[in-house]
């Protein structure tokens, strides 16, 4: 074999072993909010080491005293996850910024891990005006609904935000259809701040009467990523326009009569249950029933017929999945829109009781 391959071969092997070890971490530095004054505040970081021998920590030295580090004193298996807390006595108020150095045989160099935040003398607990948090922006709700809704109308739904973190929100609302707007006041949103966000919904641009659903996004920020977190579920209600029916027409006209308005939804531990409602049409013309939905998924319909003669009666069937409706956000509710001009939108609420 030749001097110049030996000497390569040898220049290999010997830095393989260092090559083969890593040592990663998922976030280097964990923004802790707002705490209180002292409160001990943990910051937990995950690591792994993606060497292919094991990962030993000799050393690992924090910034200050008033903070405590917690780690593996064992050797890490490669391929193996770990983590190490990183806790802060919170004894100083305002804005802090702790760090930790680690040292071990799967870098080269030390890794550096940081914690934020700042600590405040009174922590106040917004969960019971806002209930709903995306990261430290927390909301009074998470579903809009525009109810009752006339050809023309522009209805607007405040949704109240309110800024929990350390850094200044710029609230926007993302992937409106062409039907809604949305404003946020103020444009941006100060630490401890609070403010609205209001949706208009355009009816003109609604077409067709019922039940229109969307989700739309809540962001902190312009550019923000969607998901499950920040959804807002949006749903509208548009009803068919009888201003121009005279009084003679609305006595000759249809009467809509059903057995109940409510269904008490007893599982009694079976997975799905079905109950039926009669709707009857007491009037003098034929009842038409033109729209037939509902509001969640986790149910099933069946109308026996949509267009009722008068003194007939029609059943509707109403089936119910235990297992999917206990992951629906919003009420389960069924909806109707008639030719009936005192009653164009019948809702018939399932109130489920708990096996």
């Amino acid at each position: 074999m030749k001097r110049k391959q030996i000497i390569t071969q040898l220049l290999l092997l010997s830095v393989m072993p260092v090559a083969a070890q890593r040592l990663t971490v998922a976030k280097e530095t964990i923004d802790c909010g707002k705490v209180a004054y002292e409160k001990p505040v943990t910051a937990t970081f995950e690591l792994r080491n993606k060497g292919m021998r094991k990962l030993k920590i000799t050393e690992v030295k924090a910034g200050c005293g008033c903070t405590g580090v917690e780690y593996p004193k064992e050797e890490i298996p490669a391929g193996d996850k770990f983590t190490l807390k990183l806790t802060y006595d919170a004894r100083q108020l305002g804005h802090f910024n702790k760090s930790v150095r680690i040292v071990s045989n799967g870098s080269k160099h030390p890794v550096y891990l940081n914690m934020t935040g700042i600590v405040v003398e009174d922590l106040k607990d917004y969960s019971a005006s806002y209930p709903f948090a995306i990261g430290d922006l927390l909301t009074d709700r998470n579903e809009i609904e525009f109810d009752d809704v006339n050809k023309g109308d522009n209805p607007v739904q405040t949704i109240y935000i309110m800024n929990t973190g350390t850094k200044v929100f710029t609230p926007n609302m993302l992937h409106l259809p062409p039907y809604l707007s949305a404003v946020a006041v103020p444009e941006r949103l100060a630490p401890g701040r609070s403010g609205k966000m209001e949706v208009m919904l355009n009816s003109a641009k609604l077409h067709d009467f019922g039940l229109t659903q969307t989700s739309v996004y809540l962001a902190r920020n312009i550019g923000e990523k969607i998901s499950n977190e920040n959804e807002i579920t949006v749903s509208a209600v548009l009803l068919p326009d009888f201003t121009g029916m005279t009084g003679a027409q609305r006595q000759y006209g249809p009467k809509m009569s059903l057995s109940a308005e409510t269904i008490d939804m007893a599982f009694d531990g079976k997975s799905k249950k079905t109950e039926e409602i009669v709707i009857s049409n007491n009037g003098r013309t034929n009842l038409k029933i033109t729209s037939l939905q509902m509001f969640t998924s986790g149910m099933k319909v069946t109308l026996g017929k949509r267009e009722i003669a008068p003194g007939e009666f029609t059943k509707l069937k109403i089936t119910a999945q235990r297992d999917e409706l206990k992951k629906q956000r919003s009420r389960p509710r069924v909806l109707m829109i008639t030719n009936d001009p005192d009653k164009p939108k019948v809702t018939i609420e399932l109130k489920i009781k708990k096996d």
